[in-house]
């Protein structure tokens, strides 16, 4: 039988014709930790049989524990100063190989293009045009005024507070439904993520969708 040649309609995969679907979602998952965290993926598995012969490794900002070892598998853990980043399983075959991550490296640049992207995604208010979307912006709360009870398109009534929020190159409107305005003061420095920017009766605004958030970076 002769030997199948690899092309480019193979949707995207790479060579390694050993992997399951499985094994595949798992290394490209590897991978995109590994990109995200700014680590070599050669050394980012490397850490992995450290833990597995030594319970624990620390790979950059990241610490990685073994927690269960069975014959067929290893449970991994991972924690960025210990808040939990994943956990989950790798096949004994799968920790027996050298760096299976290294056939998935043709993906790693696509993946560190969209990290990048994602932290270029930070705006100034005067750079805010309506159409923006997915926006990442650090403001000031300049006015919180108190919460109105509006009713929604959707014939229910909540909660909306629209929030003047500031930095050196201007201001925005910035509305706040419910709970969203919990803990947030007028002088606070704010953090807002994934957010849209719209025009709502000739004003200018920051929307925050069921992907966005607002958080609070530093007390006024």
């Amino acid at each position: 039988m002769r030997n199948k040649v690899w092309t480019t309609r193979a949707r995207g995969r790479p060579p390694g014709r050993f992997h399951s679907y499985d094994d595949i979602r798992l290394l490209e998952y590897l991978v995109r930790i590994s990109v995200k965290n700014e680590i070599d993926s050669g050394k980012f598995f490397s850490c992995f049989l450290d833990a597995f012969q030594h319970v624990e490794a620390t790979c950059g900002e990241l610490s990685i524990e073994c927690r269960v070892k069975t014959r067929d598998h290893a449970i991994f853990l991972i924690t960025n100063t210990h808040k939990v980043v994943a956990q989950f399983p790798i096949p004994a075959h799968i920790l027996a190989k050298t760096n299976p991550l290294k056939e998935f490296t043709y993906r790693s640049s696509f993946m560190r293009n969209s990290v990048q992207e994602t932290k270029s995604n930070h705006y100034q208010i005067k750079d805010l045009r309506v159409g923006m979307k997915r926006i990442n912006i650090k403001a000031r709360a300049l006015e919180v005024p108190q919460p109105r009870v509006v009713a929604t398109r959707f014939g229910f009534y909540a909660n909306l507070t629209n929030v003047l929020v500031t930095d050196e190159t201007g201001t925005i409107q910035l509305p706040l439904w419910n709970k969203q305005t919990d803990g947030i003061s007028a002088g606070d420095l704010i953090q807002v993520e994934n957010a849209n920017v719209v025009v709502f009766r000739g004003v200018r605004q920051l929307k925050i969708g069921r992907s966005g958030k607002v958080s609070v970076v530093k007390n006024s």
